[in-house]
């Protein structure tokens, strides 16, 4: 590697996209190096033994690659290394105990590998170092009783998930930098050392998911009231661990800068001390399925900041309605379900307009609920299910538009479901079976077209099954047994699906042999039922449509009254589809850890996330010290949340404080356009870059074309191309996005999107028009079948990639498209060589100079369909 560089002191190729074997031949030659950086690439194979030649060397980064097989034992010949990093890569086998050679190692990060055995005796000898990260290995033994008298200088310690036993040692105190100790998912056993609470400067404390138990000597968990001379203590973790004591009152005394307080699953006894209303900093409080009995604190109320409280699943009761619940206004999360709360549910908690998530079930709270609870019209879910509740169902619940799931089963609700329940277009869950309802199902609910889940059984409705509901493509459970329903039951839709289970014990069912019930009567009468009731479908098809046509009306009669996009002014998100709490984010994300990372961009980073209810999604998270950031954030929300089409990223929520702003996106598991054409171990075939285009070209048609207010994207190129599990094109990234006003087709910004794919009056004028987008199309166009980036170095001033492109057609075309795609060897060479010919043509129509002649969408559509219906035939299927 230090071939004719015998001088080379730094390598730094971090960021990259470099692939194959780390270099191992003439590494000793590199006698004066002291920096290695490889760091996120995709390098394989296994860290060379030779790196031990280096004695100069001072940092050592290899995370975030590929790398499998042991860490060589010759490593440790690199005795001056203070900096090192192999996390995120594929290592196995056992620590090698000569890293304790690296005398001077500030920081050791192996995490997520799968290195074995037990951590070496001489790492604990490494007594500058200031950061150990062994997390998510299979690593195993104990930690040494020695364990904080070695490392005087460490700072953080991360060896979660693992497996890792025995006890905690007490001499943990004597490392007294400590600030962040992470020692979850592992199998320690004993107490929590209350030697813990001498480290003055520790701020996050994680033990969850042990078997760490409670001090014998004291029924009440002691190294609690140890932990109050932390006075920086931000987060503590202790949940799934068999504590079995008892919350002592010096919780009160805890850090004042407390905000994460989790005791989930820890048997944990007695009552929650009034004290707990000290902690005013808390956003998190987490002591679900303990055996915490007694009431609840009123002091609970001074609990300001308070975003999520679960306290389900034990046995606190209340006799009188928890009023004082109602002045915890940030609270996003409520969960109480699973006690022994016996009242009415206060009318107050109506005004807590931040609660998304609301459990009250499995209580014996009792009387109707109030009305004020309808109106909270940003909740996303409601369970109040297995109570004493009665009263009729209240036509103000349809208020909650937001809401995906609602549970009001097993009460004593009685009278009609209102005919106003299919306005509730975004619910997915809905049961309230186990009650008294009574009437027909209306034939609303036809119109929730979101509906996954119904269910109600065990009531006394009649009537029919409505028509209407054969359109619920989504629904996969159904169930309306126990009832007294007649009449024909649906047979299409969602209803081929379901069994005789979903319709037992009804009074007069009749229909398909298959949900064991008689045929229907096969009289005129019958028949003039069945024609009525496909009239009624269509007829709701009608007003469905009327009234999204009249929404998008509305929209744009509101927004007209407005400043335009382009002039930056805060946008209302009040149309978003639900919100999700800045808690939730953190949680969904691991804290945004590096491994959850999908990519950056000019105004943030995208990570992976996933929801308390499972679901994967992208967390976009603007960094607003950038400039623009703002107005990025507050176009995409705009854009996002009127905009619905198949090959459109599509916005699930949002969440916007003054110093934080995210949006939450569909995930994309295949990743970007861009990906795949760039990695090695992508490979996308003719057909597939085809269908991409004729996708994306369908999300532009639809933007620039079909939306009430055109709307330009401004910035078209691979990495804003993103691929679902079917390979489906989304667009995605509407951070530059502008619309154009009825009486404009083009209009000016002074935001530049990525060169390379700028339309010339957009990168020399600013001026932007729908022919900006069809310029940038067909660069991109250019891009994947030539697989070469217009911004490569290869291309100078006088050479571009259109101009390369162009230059190569008829005769010179293989010459430029990508290797991958034609080999002359490929028996249908000449065919494949002529389709991708006409596809340049195409893109060449769309990067014409002047914006009049260049193609309109409309035509790049229909052409790339022709040339896909040529492409299928005979004449070219090869592939």
């Amino acid at each position: 590697m230090c071939y004719h560089l015998p001088g080379l002191s730094f390598v730094g190729l971090s960021n990259n996209k470099l692939n194959g074997q780390l270099p191992s031949s003439n590494l000793a030659q590199c006698s004066e190096l002291r920096v290695l950086s490889l760091s996120y690439n995709e390098f394989g194979g296994s860290i060379p033994k030779e790196i031990g030649a280096l004695k100069k060397l001072e940092e050592l980064y290899l995370g975030h690659n590929y790398l499998e097989g042991q860490i060589p034992k010759e490593i440790g010949n690199s005795t001056m290394i203070k900096w090192q990093h192999f996390g995120y890569n594929n290592l196995t086998g056992v620590i090698p105990r000569e890293i304790g050679n690296w005398y001077f190692l500030q920081q050791l990060n192996l995490q997520f590998n799968s290195l074995t055995g037990s951590i070496p005796m001489e790492i604990f000898n490494l007594s500058k170092l200031s950061a150990m990260s062994l997390l998510q290995n299979q690593l195993s033994g104990n930690l040494p009783s020695i364990f904080g008298y070695r490392l005087p200088n460490l700072e953080y310690l991360d060896l979660g998930i693992n497996h890792l036993s025995g006890a905690l040692p007490s001499s943990i105190s004597n490392s007294s930098n400590l600030r962040r100790i992470e020692l979850g998912d592992n199998k320690f056993t004993g107490p929590i050392p209350t030697s813990v609470g001498d480290l003055r400067f520790l701020e996050l404390l994680e033990l969850s998911g042990n078997l760490l138990v409670s001090d014998s000597s004291s029924p009440e968990l002691s190294f609690i009231t140890s932990l109050t001379k932390c006075k920086y203590l931000s987060i503590l973790v202790l949940g799934d661990n068999p504590l079995n004591g008892i919350i002592p009152n010096s919780v009160s005394n805890l850090s004042t800068s407390l905000e994460q307080l989790n005791a989930t699953n820890c048997k944990i006894k007695g009552s929650i001390p009034d004290g707990i209303g000290n902690l005013t900093s808390l956003i998190l409080l987490d002591l679900s399925n303990n055996d915490l009995n007694g009431s609840l604190p009123a002091t609970i109320k001074d609990l300001q900041k308070l975003q999520y409280m679960d306290l389900s699943m034990n046995k606190l009761i209340s006799r009188v309605p928890l009023h004082f619940l109602c002045a915890l206004n940030n609270l996003d999360t409520m969960n109480l379900g699973q006690n022994q709360f016996m009242a009415s549910i206060p009318k107050c908690l109506g005004n807590l307009t931040s609660l998304r998530h609301l459990d009250l079930s499995h209580n014996r709270l009792y009387s109707a609920p109030p009305e004020e609870i309808w109106n909270l019209k940003y909740l996303l879910e409601l369970d109040l299910s297995s109570n004493l509740l009665s009263g009729s169902l209240s036509y103000a619940i349809t208020n909650m538009k937001k809401a995906y799931w609602v549970d009001l089963s097993t009460n004593q609700f009685s009278g009609g479901i209102p005919n106003s329940i299919g306005d509730m277009q975004n619910l997915q869950n809905l049961s309230l079976a186990h009650n008294r309802l009574q009437g027909s199902i209306p034939e609303s609910i036809g119109k929730m077209l979101s509906l996954e889940s119904l269910d109600l059984s065990h009531n006394f409705l009649s009537g029919s099954i409505p028509m209407s509901m054969e359109i619920l493509r989504y629904l996969r459970h159904f169930n309306v047994s126990f009832n007294n329903l007649s009449g024909e039951v649906p047979s299409r839709g969602p209803f081929i699906n379901f069994t005789a289970e979903s319709f037992t014990s009804n009074q007069a069912l009749c229909g398909a042999q298959r949900f064991h019930v008689p045929p229907c009567p096969n009289n005129s009468a019958h028949k003039l039922r069945t024609k009525k009731l496909h009239q009624t479908i269509f007829i709701l098809l009608g007003v469905i449509i009327a009234a999204g046509v009249l929404s998008f009306g509305f929209v744009y009669l509101r927004y007209r009254k407005k400043d335009t996009l382009s002039s930056g002014a805060n946008l209302s998100l009040v149309a978003m589809p639900e919100r999700i709490s800045y808690f939730e984010l953190l949680q969904a994300t691991n804290r945004y850890n590096e491994s959850n990372l999908l990519g950056a961009g000019s105004f943030g980073y995208v990570y992976r996330g996933t929801l308390d209810d499972g679901r994967d999604v992208a967390v976009k998270v603007f960094n607003l010290q950038v400039d623009g950031a703002f107005k990025s954030f507050d176009v995409e929300c705009e854009v996002l949340r009127n905009l619905r089409h198949r090959n459109l990223t599509r916005v699930i929520s949002s969440c916007s404080t003054p110093e934080f702003k995210a949006l939450v996106l569909e995930f994309m598991p295949n990743g970007s356009l861009e990906k795949w054409l760039y990695s090695h171990n992508y490979f996308l075939d003719l057909m597939q870059r085809l269908d991409i285009f004729i996708d994306v070209a369908c999300a532009l048609q639809y933007l620039h074309c079909e939306y009430s207010t055109p709307v330009i994207h401004c910035d078209l190129k691979p990495s804003n191309v993103l691929l679902d599990q079917d390979m489906v094109a989304h667009l995605s990234d509407f951070g530059l996005t502008k619309l154009l006003g009825k009486e404009n087709s083009i209009t000016y910004t002074e935001t530049l999107a990525t060169l390379g794919y700028l339309a010339p009056e957009y990168g020399l004028e600013g001026l932007v028009s729908a022919k900006c987008d069809i310029y940038s199309f067909g660069i991109m166009m250019m891009e994947v079948f030539t697989r070469t980036n217009p911004n490569s170095e290869m291309f100078g001033e006088k050479l571009s990639l259109k101009s390369w492109v162009a230059n190569s057609i008829p005769d010179g075309l293989a010459n430029v498209i990508d290797a991958n795609l034609l080999e002359e060897s490929d028996e249908y060479f000449v065919e494949k060589l002529s389709c991708i010919g006409s596809i340049m043509k195409v893109a060449l129509g769309c990067t014409m100079e002047s914006p009049r002649e260049r193609s309109s969408i409309q035509d790049v559509l229909v052409a790339l369909k022709n040339i896909k219906l040529q492409y299928m035939s005979p004449l070219c299927s090869g592939t």
